[in-house]
Parts: structure tokens; sequence; C-alpha cells
């Protein structure tokens, strides 16, 4: 893993979010994008050399519907950048991870993601992720 990618946190509203985000920040999300394969829409935050992923549900059955359902708006999931997603999800599932996705599908941001169970990362879900190469 190189470096966190991302920060991930569930929000209610991504529009009262973003305008939050932006007085908290300084600085407007530089992007707006929806996954409908996963039922959200994601707004990023540039801060320094770090992103920020506001996740909103964009169905009450989506995961990021229920999370909130569950514990409320706020950190959802860490994501890491890495080299070779595959190579990396075989390397933890024989470190005993729990993969949830073992091939990468496509997130935002120009992503292939892959993310790991909680319950074998200490109660965090973790996100790899690796830019799309085009």
């Amino acid at each position: 893993m190189n470096k966190i990618e991302h920060i991930g946190i569930a929000v209610k509203s991504l529009k009262e979010s973003n305008d939050l985000f932006k007085k908290l920040f300084g600085e407007p999300h530089y992007k707006i994008e929806e996954v409908v394969s996963e039922g959200v829409n994601t707004s990023f935050f540039k801060v320094g050399e770090n992103k920020i992923e506001l996740l909103e549900g964009t169905n009450p059955d989506s995961p990021i519907s229920k999370f909130i359902e569950k514990r409320g708006e706020g950190i959802h999931h860490i994501a890491f950048d890495v080299n070779d997603i595959e190579l990396e999800i075989k390397r933890l599932e024989n470190e005993g991870f729990i993969v949830l996705n073992k091939t990468p599908k496509q997130g935002a941001d120009n992503k292939l993601v892959a993310f790991l169970h909680p319950k074998s990362t200490n109660g965090v879900l973790i996100e790899l992720c690796q830019d799309i190469k085009e």
C-alpha cells in the first residue's frame, strides 16, 4: 500500500455536507459522481495532498443508507492506493483478511476498488484503490 488515498464519510445530505465541508476546508468540492452499482452519490474534496470523499445513499437499500441507519453519519472507510489491486487482494487473502469483492470493480474518481471486511480489520472498512489506466 502506497498511501492513504482518501477517507470516506457517510452523510445524509450531500448538498448540506458539501456546504459544511466547503466552510471547513475553505475550498469547494472538485467533483460529484454517482456510482450506480453501489447506490451512492459521491463528492470529493482535496485537502493538501489528501482527499475526503463524502458518500450519500441514493436509495434506502444502499450500503451507505444502511450504514447511516445503523451507525449515523461519520467515517465510513479508509482507502489506500495500491499499484496492483489484484495482487494486493491475493496477498491480503493469504494473510487471512476477508475480502468482500475478490474481483475489483469500478468505483468513483476513475478507480478500481475492492473492500476488506471490517471483521478482519479491527472494525474499519478498508478500501483498496488503483487508478484505472486508460
